[in-house]
């Protein structure tokens, strides 16, 4: 065990910078890694794995910004077995006070014949010196044998062993196609931990896909056997099914600590506030019925339920929602609210703003509050999330005008106020209200897209609930996303669509061309 991790730590090494990125549709700006890598440090993430800076200059250039920032946690980076990798994520992350450069070679003999086509002690070799390179950049260097769970036992542990003697310092053993079981897992660790002389010399890590839903159950059985990091992702997004979810393995460690005898360094009081941000910068929200932050989560319908719950909560919750960044109230603003009352709901609910985005977020919320009579807690986190993500210029809609019949096609007149001051209005027709305001948009902007996802999600319940719209669209052939709010689910969809388009024009005005497009290449452990 290193001396700096203490017997019943465990560390918490988030990739959902790296991992969680590359699943489809959840690739972000770099404007968007920094908030989400902001709020991985406030919730205490031991390593943020920010990237894979090979992949693409973009992806270079976000590892190197996070670094830069020294949020707190360790920045790592991913890297191939190869010098050129190596020195790139070195290159990255070397802004960081700590920093850790990753590298990965697969070691299952599918992987051998099929994609590496190399011998036993060719991987071994590309491995060690890999390692080697890296520790003359870096004291802190992982190492991961790709699909490890489909890895013959014998040469898992001679990799491994290799690994520590070439001088990692942690040894993370994947389980990259979501292949394995839990008490298989766990015999796994324990052969590594009976065959590999100096095995606690360095720390182990876990790293689990979620392909037949047991990512999580895992990594848990992995700690079980001595696994002293966990691999994971916030709302567990990542590859195919996804990842290990961050939020589950630390609520299940702190629920049930008698049983696991370890600990996490996480701020639970962050993960709600953090779930949320990323599934607004990436558009995939949680189902209702996701464990910890769900919608459901801490709902309670059955009557026996209900009863149970208003003699003593713990007949029906073994957390406490205020344990994991929830409130217990859900109803307090209204349109007479004050600012001050605003800002504490918003620090009670966990975000931290500074002046200038509270008061743009108030102002948002008093032209909601007009509309509805009630202020729920999901509609104040709507209008945060909107307002400190939200594209400024040069563009802003004034106002949508909608005529709909039965049978005929829609007309939409929006009206858009440029940065000078001036207002444009431009009217298109459209098969439905959101294809004829978004061509409106394309008319007044000069903006052309492609619509290719329009995804709809309320923000709170009721009938006058907010409708949160992330649309995903085609813009000379890259692919971007962008996101807005109202009660009226048309106008979220403008003002989405307007939000990537004010994107689109200010690149154009700095001579970018794939500044938030989608990372070119990506690697998978």
């Amino acid at each position: 065990m290193p001396d700096n991790l203490s017997e019943n730590q465990i560390r918490i090494f988030d990739t959902t910078l790296r991992d969680g990125e590359q699943a489809p549709g959840c690739s972000m700006t770099l404007s968007e890694k920094l908030r989400v890598a902001k709020a991985l440090s406030e919730l205490n993430v031991d390593i943020i794995e920010a990237g894979f800076p090979a992949a693409s200059p973009g992806d270079f250039e976000s590892v190197k910004a996070i670094a830069d920032r020294n949020f707190g946690p360790v920045i790592c980076g991913l890297a191939r077995c190869n010098a050129a990798d190596i020195e790139r994520v070195h290159a990255a992350v070397k802004g960081a006070d700590n920093h850790r450069i990753h590298v990965f070679v697969a070691t299952s003999a599918i992987h051998r014949e099929y994609k590496l086509k190399m011998a036993k002690d060719e991987i071994i070799k590309s491995a060690v010196g890999a390692i080697k390179i890296a520790r003359e950049l870096c004291d802190d260097v992982e190492f991961s044998p790709e699909d490890a769970s489909r890895t013959e036992l014998s040469y898992l542990a001679e990799v491994v062993s290799a690994a520590i003697e070439a001088g990692a310092s942690t040894v993370n053993i994947p389980d990259t196609v979501g292949y394995t079981v839990p008490a298989e897992f766990n015999r796994l660790f324990c052969y590594l931990k009976e065959h590999v002389a100096r095995i606690n010399e360095i720390t182990l890590s876990v790293h689990c896909h979620n392909d037949l839903g047991m990512a999580v159950a895992n990594s848990l059985a992995a700690v079980g056997a001595g696994a002293r990091q966990i691999e994971c992702t916030i709302n567990g997004i990542g590859e195919r099914a996804g990842n290990c979810s961050l939020e589950e393995a630390v609520m299940a460690i702190k629920t049930r600590s008698e049983f696991f005898g370890v600990c996490t360094k996480i701020d639970t009081t962050r993960l709600y506030p953090t779930s949320r941000l990323v599934s607004n910068i990436t558009g995939m929200h949680p189902p209702r019925n996701k464990a910890i932050v769900g919608e459901n989560a801490f709902s309670h319908e059955a009557g026996i339920h209900q009863h149970g719950m208003l003699q003593h909560a713990s007949t029906y919750e073994i957390m406490r929602p205020e344990d994991v960044g929830l409130s217990h109230s859900n109803l307090i603003l209204g349109k007479h609210s004050g600012r001050h009352a605003f800002r504490d709901r918003a620090k009670e609910l966990g975000f931290e703003l500074d002046d200038f985005e509270i008061n743009r977020a108030f102002q948002d919320f008093k032209k909601l509050a007009d509309k509805k009579k009630d202020i729920y807690d999901g509609d104040i986190e709507s209008i945060i999330m909107n307002a400190s993500g939200s594209a400024s210029g040069p563009w802003s809609l004034k106002s949508l005008e909608i005529q709909t019949h039965t049978d005929q096609p829609a007309t939409a007149t929006v009206t858009l106020v440029g940065e000078d001051g001036v207002d444009v209005s431009e009217s298109a027709h459209g098969d439905g209200p959101v294809a004829a305001a978004l061509q409106a948009l394309e008319r007044a902007t000069g903006v052309d897209m492609i619509l290719l996802n329009f995804e709809l999600h309320s923000a709170s319940s009721g009938e006058d609930a907010q409708g949160e719209v992330t649309v995903t669209v085609e813009i000379n052939g890259q692919i971007f996303r962008g996101r807005g709010a109202s009660v009226d689910i048309v106008e979220a969809g403008c003002r989405a669509g307007l939000e990537v388009m004010n994107r689109t024009l200010r690149r154009r005005a700095r001579g970018e061309t794939n500044a938030d497009s989608t990372q070119s290449a990506h690697a998978t452990i």
